[in-house]
């Protein structure tokens, strides 16, 4: 039987032949040059090659041992053959390599790399910014307070700010029901002054008209007076008589009449009102007694949120607590402000009140504790302020001022001056709360003009005894306007220059000061009346230097000055001439002194305007 010459030992390969080279053949030149200029997107195929033929290498040793293993006459020695070795075809053609190939393959190269590297460069400083904040917020968690305690706290001033809130809404009823009794109280007093003076004007007048006229009739007839006039006449003479000698008592020899403040009450009506508001007081101050003081004081209200701004200031800025702070306090303020009048010369003043010191030494702490250079805690007074205060001013200045008392009026200035100043440094915007107290300040003085000033005009021959119950009134009446006149400007610094010249020049030196003194004989009464004008107005209105002439709105007070020294220096009274060019000088008027000087030769008096 014929063999199958597969299993002749002698078809056999031998060993050798079958072997694996382990180690790389010996290249050429050219082989090395060829595979230097192989594309590099070649070489993900050159190592899935490399793959396949691992994979057919451990295959080949499979099918190997197995087949050493089965076979029994395997001839296990070394072909004697020599290996053959397999030599490079030099007709295979290569594809041209030049430098510039290679130098374009070797920048790609270098530019995936950067990228790859900026890649990196940008997940790690990513890496690195996560470690940071990591590491800050742990930073931050260790040196916070314990979460429960911070829940604790906020919760705890939640309570506390809802209490506060329904005790105060609870207790506002009774805070505008007293309020209300005692602005009724001084609001009747008040009406109470000047309808008395009004009617004690009117029927003193008509008095007056009625004796001039059976004058002039020269009728030898009692005057029938009717007994409510009898008794008012009487009323007011006994009134002057008591102010008489109580200045007398204190050695006040210089007052004028009529520029004295009537302002007396009975014995009767006084006891009334003092009883009325001993009792408003007292209801006043049983609003909160039954309420802890963590609730109705201002600073231990503020303490709680000093406490809050300490410890979590961000919080604390975040809930704009700056804002909600005057709302709350503006009961409590308004319960110290029930028995304040601004109109009282012995009224306390603003910054010596508990809530003014309160909220300055809050605002002080705040600006301790803030890093903030803008820290909102500084508007808290100025809102209080706007929102408080100025409402309740303008309420005074409306209803209860009575512009022709010098005493009312300074107090009130002085409390105007105090709250603006304050405004000014507090804030930086325009108060509409200060323009509207100025505005009614403005319109009540304009009532006070129209209303209660009233100046007669008699025959001079009525008016040159000077114990004539004409004269007396006339200038009694005279000297009211001085005072209004006084009044008036003394707002001066708080009102603007052309509001205080259209009032107290325009409406009533113009129209009824200089009117008097036309119908007046001239002489030092006369001069001694235009020096006091002349002394009442603001120095500042006349201080640059380069002034020749003066206001407008003084335009007929110089030419009247200059009438009377015309008319004085041709009477016996004509070295009061001296006293009238100081006048004009002072108020800038040296054109016109200077022709006058010029104009009767008095060289003695040219000092006076080179002083100037």
């Amino acid at each position: 039987m014929k063999k199958n010459s597969g299993d002749d030992p002698e078809s056999e390969p031998d060993d050798h032949e079958k072997r694996i080279a382990f180690t790389p053949k010996s290249q050429t030149l050219k082989q090395r040059m060829a595979e230097e200029t192989t594309p590099r997107n070649e070489e993900t195929s050159e190592e899935s090659q490399e793959d396949e033929n691992q994979d057919i290498w451990e295959q080949q040793q499979m099918r190997k041992a197995v087949k050493i293993t089965e076979g029994r006459d395997l001839d296990l020695s070394y072909s004697s053959e020599p290996q053959t070795v397999k030599k490079f075809d030099t007709s295979i053609s290569l594809p041209p390599v030049n430098l510039e190939i290679i130098k374009k393959q070797l920048n790609n190269r270098l530019t995936l790399l950067q990228d790859t590297h900026r890649s990196h460069l940008r997940e790690y400083e990513k890496y690195i910014q996560d470690v940071e904040s990591s590491k800050s917020t742990i930073q931050n968690l260790e040196n916070s307070s314990n979460q429960a305690l911070n829940f604790k706290f906020y919760k705890s001033m939640k309570i506390y700010v809802e209490n506060l809130i329904d005790c105060l809404n609870e207790k506002i009823v009774s805070i505008q029901e007293i309020e209300s009794s005692m602005h009724a109280l001084l609001l009747k007093q008040a009406m109470t002054f000047m309808k008395r003076r009004q009617d004690e004007l009117k029927h003193e007048s008509t008095y007056l008209q009625q004796l001039s006229r059976r004058t002039e009739t020269s009728t030898n007839e009692s005057l029938a007076v009717d007994e409510k006039t009898q008794w008012i006449l009487e009323e007011i003479e006994s009134r002057r008589s008591r102010r008489r000698q109580a200045r007398a008592l204190s050695g006040n020899c210089d007052h004028q009449e009529g520029t004295s403040s009537d302002d007396e009450l009975s014995s009767a009506d006084m006891n009334d009102f003092q009883k009325t508001q001993d009792d408003i007081s007292q209801d006043h101050k049983k609003i909160f007694e039954d309420v802890h003081d963590d609730f109705c004081n201002i600073q231990h209200i503020l303490l709680k949120f000093q406490q809050w701004r300490e410890k979590y200031p961000d919080s604390y800025y975040e809930a704009f607590i700056s804002l909600c702070i005057p709302k709350l306090l503006n009961p409590l303020i308004r319960v110290q402000l029930i028995d304040w009048n601004p109109l009282k010369c012995d009224a306390i003043g603003l910054k010596q009140m508990p809530w003014f010191t309160s909220i300055e030494e809050f605002m002080a702490s705040s600006m301790e504790d803030s890093k903030k250079e803008d820290s909102s805690d500084k508007k808290i007074l100025s809102a209080v302020i706007n929102k408080t205060i100025i409402p309740r001013l303008t309420d005074f200045v409306e209803f209860i001022w009575d512009p022709l008392s010098t005493s009312q009026t300074t107090s009130l200035i002085t409390h105007c001056r105090v709250i603006l100043e304050e405004l000014s440094t507090c804030a930086n915007e325009v108060s509409k709360g200060k323009q509207d107290l100025l505005k009614s300040v403005v319109v009540r003085m304009k009532k006070a003009i129209e209303d209660d000033v009233f100046i007669p005009l008699y025959p001079k021959s009525t008016v040159e005894n000077k114990t004539s119950p004409h004269s007396k009134f006339q200038e009694r009446q005279f000297w009211s306007g001085i005072k209004l006149f006084r009044n008036i400007l003394l707002w001066n610094g708080l009102l603007p220059d052309d509001t205080l010249q259209e009032l107290g020049l325009g409406k009533l030196l113009n129209r009824y000061l200089i009117i008097a003194l036309l119908n007046a004989i001239p002489g030092p009464d006369v001069v001694k009346k235009c020096n006091q004008i002349a002394a009442y107005l603001p120095e500042k209105w006349f201080q640059n230097s380069a002034m020749r002439t003066s206001i407008p709105q003084l335009e007929n007070f110089i030419q009247f000055l200059l009438r009377s020294a015309h008319k004085l220096s041709r009477s016996e009274f004509r070295d009061e001439v001296k006293e009238i060019i100081p006048i004009l000088v002072k108020i800038k008027a040296l054109n016109q002194a200077e022709s006058f000087i010029e104009e009767y030769n008095l060289d003695d008096l040219k000092s006076v305007i080179k002083e100037v």
